[in-house]
């Protein structure tokens, strides 16, 4: 009885891994085949036809794309400038300011932290014109600090981190403070050791949202010179668009094969503190 509880897991696990399946064989197929098959869908003409497997599997489109068409490397890079230095930043500023929330005792740090909730919980939508103004303001808009700057400062990894960090054992803090650690030390002897998986998932989660971020450089970049891959994509022929979307998810998937511990250890934690 208990191999019929994993067959709709595994029906589940099949139709989320359809799009990377269909996204793989699409980049394997040649421009005519797509147009046969896709094409009736994305001009409005027709439905799609789904298939498996490629009738002519073929690498010669793939290969113009990395090859042949400089502008793909182009938003390539200008994807990694938009995403890394989101993660880096966050590492000199959410770190800081969860630690302080966590283990510093302040006026006003209650209402603090509860100003960080509810700015985490509020969609772009609604910081979308109070950041266009400030960025404007600054002279930063059209260019890539008017995408950095915003996700430097987002809220959602100091929660993150903020949760691993109330998890560190009060017994250790109060041992160090008898050894007469004082708050840098305990910091970086004591809560980034134990912290690590916190701020690991954090700058995972960061980096997967920054990477394939479509609202903030559509809102704030108008130069093309500047537009990332998941803005380009949609400009960009079929068969080049089934290629470049191929390459644009190889170092999502590596990133998050590479962090994936650290997120599961993030969601145990916040149901064990729930419970």
């Amino acid at each position: 009885m208990k191999r019929w509880r994993y067959i709709p897991l595994t029906l589940l696990a099949l139709l989320v891994w359809w799009p990377v399946w269909y996204l793989l064989m699409g980049a394997l197929q040649s421009p005519e085949e797509l147009e046969l098959t896709v094409g009736p869908a994305i001009s409005g003409q027709g439905e799609a036809v789904y298939t498996i497997l490629p009738t002519w599997p073929t690498l010669w489109p793939l290969i113009g794309l990395l090859l042949d068409i400089p502008e793909f490397w182009d938003t390539f890079w200008n994807t990694v400038l938009l995403s890394v230095p989101q993660v880096l930043g966050q590492l000199l500023t959410a770190i800081p300011a969860a630690w302080a929330l966590s283990r510093l005792r302040f006026r006003g740090r209650t209402v603090l932290t509860g100003l960080y909730i509810l700015l985490m919980l509020m969609p772009f939508q609604v910081t979308m014109t109070p950041n266009f103004l400030v960025l404007d303001a600054l002279g930063l808009m059209d260019t890539v600090w008017a995408v950095i700057l915003p996700g430097i400062y987002s809220a959602f990894p100091v929660f993150i981190m903020l949760r691993f960090f109330d998890g560190i054992p009060r017994e250790l803090l109060d041992s160090a403070d008898l050894d007469g650690a004082d708050h840098w030390e305990t910091f970086w002897y004591i809560g980034l050791p134990l912290g690590r998986p916190g701020i690991l998932a954090a700058m995972v989660l960061t980096f997967l949202e920054s990477w394939s971020a479509v609202e903030q450089p559509m809102t704030f970049l108008r130069k093309e010179r500047w537009l990332p891959l998941s803005l380009r994509i949609g400009q960009m022929e079929l068969s080049q668009a089934m290629g470049a979307g191929l390459v644009a998810l190889i170092p999502a998937v590596l990133v998050f094969r590479w962090g994936q511990k650290y997120l599961e250890l993030g969601i145990r934690s916040g149901t064990m503190e729930e419970v």
